[in-house]
């Protein structure tokens, strides 16, 4: 088999191929078998049919079409693996040449994982987090919270107006309930107003301090993203989009509400909402690239322990779920949330590295 190798924009790579006619030949026996125990002629048992009969009774180009399959499927994994490439998805096959007593030729684009080339991503990081997150609660924050949840054991206030509609307006101050002995113990062990106030305090500084670790974690990505140089290709970005759908329509649908109903209330179709998304898709893959990448150069994994316990926990909960993708989906989360403990701390992680490789010696 010759082959030969040229490598595609958008991270495609393409496969010239040529099998010699003595070795495409050895696929007729297999060919044969199969469509003869799938062809359906009158007076013959599936899988018992005459060789001569058969190719009478269809013609040799669905013999020599069957032969193409049965030669690629046996072929393309040693393509692969015999030249080192990382395809994705499914290749996209063409027949070059098919004829009887021929050599068979045939041309195969596959998708394959992207070259990325990381900038210094530890000194983008390194910037990004050389201050540390400070957050503040003001008194009239925990002040308003304490105000909502008055007004939300009060309720609103209904009038009926005319014609018999109910009419909603907000319930005034002097009616809203007391912040009294009764009603701290309605919400917990408080004995005074400041041990509510407090504990909302801490709460609301826990969840600010939460928000504000996102958003610097996104900042680091993002950084990093704008000056790593990667082209992807569309299959990854549309893999991408399908989550995001999937996700979108699941959302909708727990909201009690049918995704086409809601697309007809959006006057948009699905394929508008994919174009919409597409940019974010990208984005998105890109990330993750980005992020196995990084696991990769620093050796970051998830302790077996850890993933095998989170895996179990889901599995718990979720019987019918496919095992290989629980297991795919968890190493993802796990492995992209210690890549990014990673970046909040470069400096420390790479001492640590550092003091291993001493220890080693």
């Amino acid at each position: 088999m010759k082959i030969e190798i040229k490598k595609l924009p958008k991270s495609l790579v393409e496969i010239m191929g040529t099998i010699d006619t003595e070795d495409f030949e050895s696929f007729r026996g297999k060919a044969m078998k199969h469509l003869a125990e799938h062809a359906d002629l009158p007076g013959f048992r599936k899988g018992h049919i005459p060789e001569a009969t058969l190719i009478s009774a269809i013609g040799e180009m669905p013999i020599l079409e069957e032969m193409a399959e049965i030669a690629i499927d046996s072929r393309y994994p040693e393509i692969i693996m015999g030249n080192k490439i990382d395809a994705i998805g499914h290749p996209s096959i063409s027949i070059l040449k098919l004829a009887k007593a021929n050599p068979f030729e045939f041309k195969i684009v596959t998708a394959v994982v992207p070259e990325i080339e990381l900038p210094d991503y530890k000194k983008i990081a390194g910037k990004k987090t050389k201050d540390t997150i400070k957050v503040t609660v003001e008194d009239k924050e925990v002040d308003d919270v304490i105000l909502n949840i008055r007004k939300q054991r009060a309720g609103k206030a209904e009038t009926m107006g005319e014609e018999g509609t109910v009419i909603e307006t907000e319930i005034k101050e002097e009616n809203l309930p007391a912040l009294d002995e009764e009603f701290l113990k309605s919400l917990g062990e408080f004995k005074t107003v400041d041990d509510l106030k407090k504990l909302l305090r801490e709460n609301m500084t826990k969840e600010k301090e939460q928000q504000a670790k996102e958003k610097r974690r996104m900042e680091i990505i993002n950084a990093i993203s704008e000056e790593t140089k990667a082209e992807l290709p569309d299959i990854l970005i549309e893999s991408e989009l399908g989550r995001m759908v999937a996700q979108f329509k699941h959302d909708v649908s727990q909201m009690g509400i049918k995704f086409e109903d809601y697309l007809v209330h959006l006057k948009k179709t699905e394929e508008d909402m994919k174009k919409e998304w597409t940019k974010d898709a990208e984005a998105r893959a890109k990330t993750q690239l980005i992020i196995n990448k990084i696991a990769d150069e620093e050796k970051i994994n998830p302790e077996k322990a850890d993933l095998e316990k989170e895996i179990d926990h889901i599995m718990e909960h979720y019987p019918d779920a496919d095992r290989n993708r629980t297991i795919g989906y968890v190493e993802m989360v796990m492995t992209n949330e210690k890549v990014l403990e990673f970046l909040e701390s470069p400096t420390k992680k790479g001492k640590e590295k550092e003091e291993e490789k001493e220890v080693e010696k």
